[in-house]
């Protein structure tokens, strides 16, 4: 039991300056215990923006040679510069992730300047607003291409990598719309379906193959603060934006480098998925009526949009950013997101536990 006055270390009537250098502590001394260990390499897609250029300079915190890549060239040398400003050996390669030949070379020049790869973390997405029928094919195939198929190319690249070194982490990052549905957004929805299911047929494979070390991990982060709405090819007319709540970037990055430590099959990144997976589970036709209604609602500004593709074919460098601007802009009514009744919403909670208990083993 905590005894009135204790602070959270533990010393009772300790004052918040105490309070807060004993927390910078722990952290610093957790970070020079890992810059102690032989620095890991680590190469990331998608770094010029949102979580993975948050996560490139969670990872440089910890003295990790970096392998950024991007199609942003000026943006990616950016974060690599800024990366090394915090300790870290950082190399900008730019690249399209849908081209599996250029993410080959990026295993080859981290091979050349590193010796090897530790942890590759696929991360690189775009997305498109718009009813289904109303997203032209081609970009709806092009969201496919970069979001799935972008992972296949780099899996394919470090799992050939990470199996003549007999070890390796691959960390796809996907989203809780890859558990639980959404309109406006079918083709990123898709694809982040079809990268949970990679990933369970991966780990599966290297499960039947003893003499590996190999580690296939799912991040799936909630509503996060980061550009990629700005940038989304858009077909419905309206502005879109982040729902609430919305988490920061930085946060899904942190539970990135934790993961890279200490591999786990399913991790979410975002308490208020758990809800959501919960209701889904519990009742999925219900939430299916209840959460379409919300999404038409609360996912797009009352302002209009021209029609746009975005950055699906050339990058926009105006949102070469860790975030998009949306923490804490839109109000979030917690009774009306969730007042499905009390018969669905108490089981609904208690799948969700269930579920975040699975995930935690």
């Amino acid at each position: 039991m905590t005894h009135p006055g204790a602070d959270r270390s533990g010393q009772r009537g300790a004052p918040v300056e105490n309070q807060l250098s004993i927390i910078e502590q722990s952290r610093i001394m957790k970070l020079n215990s890992r810059r102690r260990k032989e620095p890991r390499t680590v190469v990331i897609t998608g770094a010029s923006s949102g979580i993975g250029r948050a996560a490139a300079y969670a990872f440089a915190e910890e003295g990790t040679r970096l392998v950024l890549t991007a199609r942003r060239e000026g943006a990616l040398q950016e974060v690599a510069d800024a990366c090394e400003e915090r300790g870290a050996s950082a190399v900008a390669v730019p690249a399209d992730v849908t081209n599996e030949e250029a993410l080959q070379a990026v295993v080859e020049l981290a091979e050349e300047r590193f010796g090897g790869i530790d942890v590759w973390v696929n991360n690189a997405a775009v997305t498109a607003f718009g009813r289904f029928e109303d997203v032209p094919a081609e970009d709806f195939r092009r969201v496919i291409e970069t979001n799935f198929f972008g992972y296949v190319n780099g899996a394919r690249a470090a799992l050939g990598h990470f199996r003549e070194r007999k070890r390796g982490v691959l960390i796809n990052v996907g989203s809780v719309v890859g558990a639980v549905p959404q309109p406006y957004t079918s083709a990123y929805v898709t694809s982040k379906w079809a990268i949970r299911g990679l990933n369970e047929c991966l780990r599966m494979e290297m499960a039947l193959e003893d003499d590996l070390d190999i580690e296939v991990c799912h991040v799936a982060p909630a509503s996060i603060d980061t550009p990629l709405f700005q940038q989304g090819a858009n077909y419905t007319g309206r502005t879109p934006r982040a729902l609430d709540p919305t988490y920061a970037p930085e946060f899904v990055a942190d539970v990135i480098v934790r993961v890279s430590h200490k591999p786990r099959r399913e991790t979410v990144a975002g308490n208020a998925a758990y809800g959501l997976m919960g209701q889904h589970a519990v009742a999925p036709a219900l939430y299916e009526r209840t959460m379409a209604r919300k999404m038409d609602r609360e996912h797009f500004k009352d302002q209009p949009a021209p029609r746009s593709k975005g950055n699906l074919y050339e990058p926009m460098e105006e949102y070469a950013a860790v975030r998009g601007g949306w923490e804490g802009k839109a109000s979030f009514d917690l009774g009306r997101a969730t007042r499905i009744g009390a018969a669905v919403m108490l089981p609904a909670l208690a799948v969700g536990v269930a579920i975040r208990r699975l995930q935690t083993r």
